[in-house]
C-alpha cells in the first residue's frame, strides 16, 4: 500500500502512544483487573445500551419514551458515523501494529480510531442522565470502565478512547436537545 500523508500521522501517532498503551495493558497481566474490564467491555458490545434503552419505559413510564427512542437513534447514528471513521482512517488495532501489547479481549472489527464502545457509553449515559440523574452514579462508572478497558485490553490507543468520547459527548448532546 503507498503511503499517504494521512498513513504517515497515523503512524507517527501510533508510536508516540505507545508508551502510554503498553502501560495500561500491563494491567491485563493481573487476573481480577483483566476480568473486571473483559467484562466491562463485553458490556459495552451493546447489550447494556440495549436493556437500558428497553427498561427506561418500565421504570418510568410515558415520560422516558421519548428519550428511549432518542437514545435508539443516536445510537444508530453513532454506529453510521464510527463506520465511516473508520473506513476513512483504517488505524490497525494497537495489538496489530505493535508485538508489545497483548490482545486481552476480542475485537468486533478490525480498525481502531474512533472507539465506537466509548462513543456509545459517553452517548448513552450523557443522554440517560440528562433525563434521569439518579442513574448518573451507575452509569459514569460503567462508562469509564468500558472507556478505560478498551485500551487496557489492548484493542485501541488512548486517542481512539478520547475521539470516542467527543464524538459520544456530540451525539448525546444532540440526543438530549432532541429528547
Amino acid at each position: 500500500m503507498k503511503a499517504t500523508g494521512l498513513n504517515a500521522l497515523i503512524a507517527r501517532v501510533d508510536a508516540a502512544e505507545y508508551g502510554l498503551c503498553r502501560r495500561l495493558n500491563r494491567g491485563a497481566a493481573f487476573a481480577i483487573p483483566r476480568r473486571v474490564f473483559q467484562a466491562a467491555s463485553r458490556l459495552g458490545d451493546g447489550i447494556v445500551w440495549y436493556l437500558l434503552i428497553l427498561v427506561l419505559p418500565l421504570l418510568y413510564g410515558h415520560a422516558a419514551l421519548r428519550p428511549a427512542i432518542v437514545m435508539a437513534l443516536s445510537g444508530a447514528l453513532g454506529v453510521a458515523l464510527y463506520a465511516l471513521l473508520k473506513r476513512t482512517f483504517v488505524r490497525e488495532r494497537p495489538f496489530i501494529t505493535h508485538r508489545g501489547i497483548d490482545r486481552v479481549g476480542a475485537p468486533l472489527d478490525r480498525y481502531s480510531f474512533p472507539s465506537g464502545h466509548t462513543l456509545h457509553a459517553v452517548s448513552f449515559t450523557w443522554q440517560a442522565a440528562a433525563h434521569f440523574p439518579e442513574l448518573l452514579w451507575v452509569l459514569l462508572p460503567l462508562a469509564a470502565l468500558i472507556a478505560a478497558s478498551r485500551v487496557v485490553l489492548g484493542l485501541h490507543y488512548p486517542s481512539d478512547v478520547l475521539a470516542g468520547a467527543a464524538l459520544g459527548v456530540a451525539i448525546g448532546g444532540l440526543g438530549v436537545a432532541a429528547g
